[in-house]
């Protein structure tokens, strides 16, 4: 009987590897397939199959993307919008959290069910009255159209919520018997002591703004305004060759591609201890 128990387990464990190899592998192996292309020479990336290693060495990818497609613009505004607008959007979702976390405070329940609401209503639900109302303010074609879209979301503020409930509200009373108001204790006490939701919702926020596509399509008509997501949309999905009539080779393409990767790669491991604690016990009050 132990022997078969054992031998099962065993099995299970076998299966359960493989079958994380397998996804692993689906993820892995493009992405690798992409840095060999992307440091490949021109010819060398053209030719059919999958890289393990780059063929023929070269930067020339990195250099026609930088320097000839000037990438850098799409880049500088993508570094803004994302930047200003996470650290806008993480300030607001706190502070709601914060007011919604208080047991004092009017209408609590209805202002929770109002805010879940607006988590089941899809964005191109209201694109139009969105796009509208950006016209009607004056901000189309402008990166400020971009940073206040999104300033805050249903799930971060009930994220930040359920971080601000698990502090015990006695801290908040010696608070006030100190003489501190509620700003005072939202950003000396509860603040410092949500270090775990501030790096969820600020990681959840940075991937969305850095990768967001259809905003930008949306609210920006005017090129040097485009973020990076678009003018990669616009290379790999579109253009064969670029405004000198120069051939957009597949190096040139994935070089692109590795320069919109890395910036989360290099964020990640910062929040990341972080991220899993945050995910949990962001979730697990009602």
């Amino acid at each position: 009987m132990q022997r078969k128990m054992t031998g099962g387990r065993l099995a299970f464990i076998i299966v359960n590897l493989l079958f994380l190899v397998i996804i692993a592998s689906t993820m892995i192996v493009p992405f690798w397939n992409a840095i060999a292309e992307s440091f490949s020479s021109n010819l060398g990336s053209m030719q059919p199959g999958i890289l393990m290693w780059p063929r023929d060495f070269s930067l020339s990818g990195y250099k026609t993307i930088w320097t000839v497609l000037d990438l850098w613009q799409p880049f500088e505004n993508s570094v803004i919008v994302t930047v200003i607008g996470t650290v806008l959007h993480v300030f607001l979702s706190a502070l709601a959290g914060y007011a919604l976390a208080q047991p004092s405070l009017p209408g609590r329940r209805v202002l929770t069910i109002f805010i879940l609401i607006t988590m089941m209503i899809p964005f191109e639900a209201i694109m139009i009255p969105f796009y509208v109302a950006i016209q009607e303010f004056g901000l189309l074609n402008t990166l400020l159209a971009l940073i206040l879209s999104g300033a805050v979301s249903g799930f971060s503020i009930l994220l930040m919520r359920n971080f601000f409930q698990s502090i015990p509200m006695d801290i908040l009373e010696a608070a006030k018997i100190d003489g501190a108001g509620h700003f005072r204790s939202f950003w000396r006490i509860f603040i410092p002591l949500s270090k775990a939701g501030l790096a969820t919702v600020t990681l959840f926020e940075f991937v969305g703004r850095w990768n967001n596509l259809l905003t930008t399509l949306l609210l920006i008509n005017n090129s040097s305004k485009d973020t990076l997501q678009v003018a990669l949309y616009g290379l790999v999905d579109q253009g064969s060759s670029t405004s000198s009539g120069n051939l957009v080779t597949t190096n040139v393409k994935m070089a692109g591609i590795i320069i919109a990767v890395l910036p989360l790669i290099f964020v990640y491991p910062f929040v990341q201890k972080y991220f899993v604690k945050g995910i949990f016990l962001g979730t697990s009050k009602e």
